[in-house]
């Protein structure tokens, strides 16, 4: 009896050690840009509509457009990441992020100015309509899964948590 006992406890330990460790695994897995990409790309061609034709030329300018979105937010980031290290943010340092995070954001939309130039001599005023709000749909969603995952990064309401200055982590 007492056998049975320890037999179970042991199962039961182990299976939990096996839980723990795959959610490790699962919070620290790499970020899969491509099948990120893959699924952002269907889940627009689908909802916005798109004929093959329309997906096979305005899919490859829009992934071009969020590859430069993203470079353009490259060198604030890594500002960010360096800043959040630091105990006590200076003035000047704040002062250097907020005049990054407002550049970046302008850049940013200068370039979605651009590309909106050529996107709408490929797709019609409703198909584009329909992208942009797929698009922030797509994000929205993945965003929550993402939360959702990462259980570590939400409070006991389902919030995000505050990280050391009280601000939300994104």
């Amino acid at each position: 009896m007492k056998q049975r006992i320890f037999i179970m406890c042991m199962a039961v330990v182990l299976l939990n050690h096996f839980a723990v460790a795959q959610e490790e695994k699962d919070r620290t897995q790499k970020f899969d840009k491509q099948a990120f990409q893959a699924k952002r790309n269907a889940y627009i061609t689908v909802e916005a509509g798109l004929t093959p034709d329309e997906a096979a030329t305005f899919i490859p300018l829009d992934n071009e457009l969020k590859q430069k979105q993203f470079d353009a937010g490259r060198e604030c980031r890594k500002l960010h990441r360096k800043c959040r290290t630091q105990e006590k943010l200076s003035d000047e340092a704040c002062l250097k992020l907020i005049d990054c995070n407002i550049e970046t954001r302008l850049k940013e939309a200068q370039l979605e100015k651009e590309y909106y130039e050529k996107f709408k001599r490929i797709l019609s005023p409703l198909k584009l309509y329909k992208y942009q709000q797929a698009d922030f749909r797509f994000m929205r969603e993945f965003m929550m899964r993402d939360g959702e995952r990462r259980p570590d990064r939400m409070n006991e309401h389902g919030h995000p948590k505050p990280d050391r200055d009280g601000r939300n982590e994104k």
